[in-house]
């Protein structure tokens, strides 16, 4: 849901005055909130259940926007479940140190440039097909992950295939960023910290799963040798829901051009 309205404050404007949404908890949302000032300002950022109100500020400084899109970069890798699940599986692709951090800078590069591309309107995609290929792109990874044939150039090479689906998680990104928008005078520092927060949480991600795996390896936690079958199943599965789910609207209307 969308709604715009218009503010006339004569005397004293908007500065300090708060700004919410009631109802975020019971609703089990967020709301991104995105204001115009009369000053030419523009100032985005996202309301939550347990803060659902938004202090108008002064003209924010640079150490308040970075500080701002790094914590947007981080919520919006921390509920990516779609982009997490990638991640889990590159994890299940790659084995030793070196190709592993080869694999996951290749992605990074490539979600990377295609992010920065398309915030800045120099790459223009509609966001409704780019979902249904991200869904797409991890089918794809689970159906190798369940090949019995390990010797194709995908296991041999995963960071090639890391950066082209980069390229496409990018573009996925990119709409969460134009939803919260960019601050004028401020577009560099907000993309490369909105970057940086995405970033910080898939590296935390990839972190917890490395100590869980080494934790249950230094336990000595016995683990059945069906446990990577499911891992990889549940991923194509899901993959597979999410790739039907987001096509659906599709189906009579036409893929959007």
């Amino acid at each position: 849901m969308i709604a715009r309205w218009r503010v006339g404050c004569p005397t004293s404007g908007l500065v300090g005055r708060q700004i919410g949404v009631e109802g975020l908890g019971a609703a089990k949302t967020d709301a991104l909130l995105h204001v115009e000032l009369a000053d030419g300002r523009v100032i985005d950022t996202v309301l939550r259940a347990r803060e659902p109100t938004f202090a108008v500020p002064d003209r924010e400084d640079a150490i308040a926007v970075a500080r701002r899109y790094v914590e947007l970069g981080v919520d919006h890798i921390a509920s990516g479940y779609d982009h997490l699940l990638f991640v889990l599986g590159l994890l299940l692709l790659v084995r030793g140190g070196r190709a592993l951090i080869a694999t996951i800078t290749s992605f990074t590069l490539g979600h990377s440039i295609t992010l920065s591309l398309a915030a800045l309107g120099l790459a223009r995609v509609a966001s409704a097909p780019v979902e249904v290929l991200i869904a797409f792109s991890i089918f794809l990874l689970a159906v190798e992950l369940a090949r019995s044939d390990r010797g194709s150039r995908l296991w041999e090479r995963p960071w090639v295939m890391a950066m082209m689906f980069g390229f496409l998680h990018g573009l996925g990104f990119a709409g969460a960023l134009r939803e919260a928008g960019l601050p004028q005078g401020a577009i560099p520092l907000a993309l490369l910290c909105f970057n940086v927060g995405i970033e910080l949480g898939q590296l935390a991600f990839v972190a917890m799963a490395l100590i869980v795996y080494r934790a249950a390896r230094a336990l000595a936690v016995p683990t059945p040798e069906w446990g990577r079958t499911l891992a990889v199943y549940t991923i194509g599965s899901l993959a597979a829901f999410w790739m039907i789910e987001r096509a659906m609207p599709f189906v009579g209307a036409g893929w959007p051009g």
